[in-house]
This record gives structure tokens, C-alpha cells and sequence, in this order.
């Protein structure tokens, strides 16, 4: 076994990402500056090492993981949260019931402080019910970053209005930091999608998008299907725009016309709102302060 073989299956087996030939460059990118650091002759060596240093494997499997993400990105899903599914959920719950929502893959934070602020905007429209956010990731670097709430400029201007900006974050000598309000909403866990879901608990609403796709078909049925487990029977799951439950055998269907978006019970869920505000995604044009 060569070396970037040896290291794709260490990769596949911790966090389920799929590294086929073709990503041999990308490997030999990312893990470069690991192997200059830790003085090895090559990916052969880190391989090596590999076996017997656990803290090694960590970093690892941090520098091959992706941890792009941005503010209410692509809009959309965010749109449909706010408009229908917490609205739904708000009129079918019963009182004083808890409302829990996961944000799988939360990277540095931007998706579950998205959902922070989605929920501190629709205020009164949910009644005073009490919301619980929860993000994981198995990069512990970018969970630190995401506990700290604190981001660039370029950061903020990526999805981020400019009103909601200076109503949710002070400006700080490295950048905007996230009120302390809403880094309280989430709570950030270190947890890895092919272990043992279960603790997590139950959710109403989950978003894992744009993780599967880097899993092969039997990791990504797997993901799904523990996924479905934990989902409340109304729940909804929003996943990448692209990613489908082709060939997947899970308990879950699509919601019309919510590309991505899957829910375990049957699909005709949607409800009639009044005149929604205008969508996150449309706003992402406007500028941030400086």
C-alpha cells in the first residue's frame, strides 16, 4: 500500500471521507506543511507515523476536511425555515415545548449563527418557544473558532447584511465578534457523523449540507439513515442543493419544490403563510459596514 493509500483509508475511516486517485494532489497539498513540520521524508513516512500517533491522525483528518462555509448560504433553505417550517412547527407543538436544531458539519460557525439570528428576527412569530441550536464538527481548530463567535471582515461580508451585522455584532481590533445572546443559543460539540449519534438526541430540524458528497454511497446511507433516526416524525432535513436520496434506503422523502430538503412524513407538509419578508438570499447583495 502506498503511501496516500495508506492515508486516504485513515481519512475514509475517521470521517468518512472518500480520497480517490485523483485527489492524490490535494493530499499531497494539504498535508505537505505536516510533513515539513514533523520533519518526515514523505506522505510514506506520515503514513507510518500514523499508526501509532493518535494526536497526528487528528490533524490529519482536519487539514483534509472542508471547512468552507459563509453566512445564510444559498438562501434558500434559510427562506424556507423561517417561512414554513418553524412557523409549522410553532402551530403543532404543544406549549413550552423545546424546539432543537442541528447543524451538522458546523465548520466555524456561520450556519448555526445563521440560524441564531433567523430565530432572534422572527421574534414574536414564535411565541415566546424556547430554541435550542446545536452545532458539531469533528475539526476541533474550527469548533474553536466557532465557540469564539469572532470574524473577519471578509467573513461578515459573505452572506452577512449589513443591518443585521451591526444588530448582532461589535466591531473588536480583529474583527466583528458575535453577541454574547446568540453565542449562547449554540452550543458547539465535537462530534464525528460516523460515530454513535444517539446522545445527541432528538431534533426537529437538522442541516448536513454539502457533507455527503464527499462520502462514498454506503458512508452517505449510513450518515442518512442515522440521521433519519434522530429526526422528530414532522422533522425536516436540509441537505446540499445537489445532493439527492438516489439510491439511498432510508425512511425519508423530498419536500416539493424545496430542492435539498427531505422530511420523514409524508410530503404534503408545506403550509399557507402570509406575505413573507424578503429572503436572506436576496439581501446578500447589500454591503457591510466597514
Amino acid at each position: 500500500m502506498t503511501g496516500f493509500e495508506a492515508i486516504a483509508a485513515i481519512v475514509k475511516a475517521r470521517s468518512g471521507l472518500a480520497l480517490g486517485p485523483d485527489k492524490e494532489y490535494l493530499v499531497e497539498a494539504r498535508l505537505g506543511p505536516i510533513v515539513r513540520r514533523r520533519g518526515l521524508a514523505s506522505l510514506s513516512a506520515l503514513a507510518d507515523r500514523l499508526r501509532t500517533d493518535s494526536a497526528l491522525e487528528q490533524e490529519v483528518v482536519e487539514a483534509m476536511t472542508t471547512n468552507e462555509t459563509l453566512f445564510f448560504r444559498d438562501g434558500k433553505p434559510f427562506d424556507h425555515l423561517r417561512d414554513v417550517v418553524l412557523p409549522r412547527l410553532t402551530a403543532t407543538r404543544p406549549k413550552g415545548a423545546k424546539l432543537r436544531i442541528w447543524s451538522a458539519a458546523a465548520s466555524t460557525g456561520q450556519e448555526a449563527y445563521s440560524m441564531a439570528i433567523l430565530v432572534c428576527e422572527m421574534g414574536a412569530a414564535l411565541t415566546g418557544r424556547s430554541v435550542e441550536i446545536v452545532g458539531t464538527d469533528i475539526a476541533r481548530d474550527a469548533l474553536s473558532r466557532a465557540t469564539e463567535g469572532l470574524y473577519s471582515q471578509f467573513e461578515v461580508q459573505r452572506g452577512l447584511p449589513a443591518r443585521l451585522l451591526v444588530k448582532y455584532f461589535t466591531k473588536e481590533d480583529q474583527g466583528w465578534r458575535i453577541n454574547r445572546p446568540l453565542r449562547d443559543m449554540v452550543q458547539f460539540r465535537s462530534w464525528n457523523l460516523l460515530g454513535d449519534l444517539a446522545a445527541l438526541g432528538r431534533f426537529d430540524v437538522i442541516f448536513c449540507r454539502n457533507v455527503l458528497i464527499y462520502f462514498d454511497q454506503p458512508t452517505k446511507a449510513r450518515t442518512l439513515q442515522a440521521m433519519s433516526r434522530l429526526l422528530a416524525d414532522d422533522g425536516t432535513l436540509y441537505l446540499g442543493g445537489a445532493e439527492t436520496l438516489l439510491g439511498i434506503d432510508c425512511d425519508l422523502c423530498s419536500l416539493p419544490g424545496a430542492p435539498g430538503t427531505f422530511t420523514r412524513q409524508s410530503p404534503n407538509l408545506a403550509i399557507k403563510t402570509g406575505p413573507a419578508p424578503a429572503p436572506f438570499a436576496a439581501r446578500r447583495a447589500t454591503q457591510v459596514v466597514p
